[in-house]
């Protein structure tokens, strides 16, 4: 028995030592396993670290090549964006629209420069194709050539600007209509964007010479006698003795007055037609009808410091004088001072209309009229009438001056002033040649007379010795 026992405990030992090992072996296997995992783990993690920070250098360097692309257009952009024409200025806005359609979207919203951003490439002003440069060659004797500031909003300057040159080519066939702007930084933009080419004023007046024009009218579509009407005359009188004659019709406001209460038969024109239009546009019969309804219309010009800006208070004056009570006169610049769009709000909350309209007192609908006047920043003129919590609705109506046909009408008058203007200095030139060929014949009789008598006394003397 003791033997059996024996046998039988040695026998229980050995299985379990067995099974011990056995057990030792998985677990020293599942530790292997674990450690295994944990380095696969491990690597797997760096992997995906290394993974990361290259992307992530990637980015950086995308990044970086981006903003680099959109800067070397800024530049471009900025060296196009000036108001003196260089030799290299088609070359540059070549170049500049090109290298803008190299960019991708992406890119293209990092452009920013002095003056450049991405509304210089990017911002839809219309079909370019509707306008007409006029910048063609074979004029003929016969100019008229309509100066303007210039807009590069495409619409603008089709339905504005054009508007007025075809009413002159209507109104005067025998003479060729062309084109100048005054505003180079225009030009440029135009030209870069749109592969629009248009003349400035040294350019037109150039081509004029060269196509042999005799007679120069020139019709600015300039608002009144101010800066730009100034360096307007300045170039042409540079050119004066180029021409047989030259003439220069008035700009849209006639002459300017010493003082706020001088008005005129153009300022009269302009303001029904604007208020007409406006009222029309707004579903009103009238601006009686606008301000028995508690609407007031605000007109923005642009302003100025030149002595002209007191244009402006004789148009409010004008507004008064035809009895519009609704009617107010704002500008841009502030200039003059009671003009500046805190003290219009000012105006028009004392006078009680809760109703307000804002409409651009310029030609052309351009960047000031978008922008300045109906544009959503918080110091755009509608933000600003919005802001003061003073009216029940604040509207736009974005149309220039130049589209309006009464306005239309007001330029062909202009003009045809200055074209008489020419028949009237011939006739004085052939007067005071007439005056002048009577005034030696009469001074050759004399002499005559004096010849006659003269020999009549040597004669009588002669007999008298």
């Amino acid at each position: 028995m003791k033997r059996k026992s024996m046998l039988a405990l040695l026998l229980a030992v050995s299985m379990t030592c067995s099974m011990t090992a056995a057990t030792g072996a998985v677990a020293f296997a599942s530790d292997d396993t674990a450690t295994e995992e944990s380095a696969d783990d491990a690597t797997a993690d760096d992997a995906d670290a290394a993974d990361t920070e290259e992307a992530s250098d990637d980015t950086t360097e995308a990044s970086d090549d981006d903003q680099k692309a959109a800067d070397e257009v800024a530049a471009l952009i900025d060296k196009i964006y000036v108001q003196e024409r260089t030799d290299t200025t088609d070359e540059d806005c070549k170049a500049a629209k090109e290298a803008w359609d190299k960019l991708t979207d992406a890119q293209k919203e990092l452009v920013e420069g002095e003056e450049a951003s991405p509304e210089y490439f990017g911002r839809d002003t219309g079909d370019a194709s509707k306008d007409d440069p006029r910048n063609q060659d074979e004029i003929g004797e016969n100019e008229l050539l309509v100066v303007s500031f210039g807009t590069s909003f495409n619409d603008s300057r089709a339905e504005d600007i054009k508007g007025i040159e075809d009413a002159l080519a209507e109104a005067y066939p025998d003479w060729s209509v062309r084109r100048a702007f005054t505003a180079q930084i225009i030009i440029n933009h135009v030209e870069a964007r749109d592969n629009e080419v248009i003349d400035n004023m040294q350019q037109a007046l150039d081509r004029a010479v060269d196509n042999g024009v005799k007679n120069l009218v020139v019709q600015p579509t300039h608002l009144m006698h101010g800066a730009e009407y100034d360096e307007m005359v300045e170039a042409i009188d540079g050119y004066k003795d180029k021409f047989e004659s030259v003439a220069i019709a008035e700009p849209m406001l006639g002459e300017v007055g010493d003082d706020a209460t001088v008005i005129n038969d153009d300022k009269k024109a302009v303001a029904q037609a604007i208020t007409d239009e406006a009222c029309k546009e707004a579903g009103f019969d009238d601006m009686q009808a606008a301000a028995d309804a508690g609407t007031a219309f605000v007109f923005m010009g642009h302003g100025t410091s030149h002595t002209a800006n007191v244009t402006y208070d004789q148009m409010q004056t004008q507004m008064d004088d035809l009895g519009f009570t609704n009617a107010f006169i704002g500008t841009v610049e502030g200039e003059p001072e009671d003009t500046a769009c805190e003290a219009v709000i000012e105006k028009v909350k004392e006078a009680g209309f809760k109703n307000v309209i804002l409409r651009p007192l310029m030609v052309v609908a351009g960047d000031h009229a978008n922008n300045d006047m109906a544009g959503d920043d918080e110091d755009s003129w509608k933000s600003q009438f919005e802001a003061s919590g003073d009216f029940d609705s604040v509207d736009c109506q974005i149309a220039g001056l130049g589209r309006i046909e009464a306005v239309e009408d007001l330029y062909v008058e202009h003009t045809k002033a200055a074209i008489d203007s020419l028949g009237a200095s011939d006739e004085a030139a052939t007067d005071d040649a007439d005056a002048e060929a009577a005034d030696d014949t009469k001074d050759e009789a004399a002499a005559d007379d004096a010849q006659t008598e003269e020999t009549t006394d040597d004669t009588a003397e002669a007999d008298a010795e």
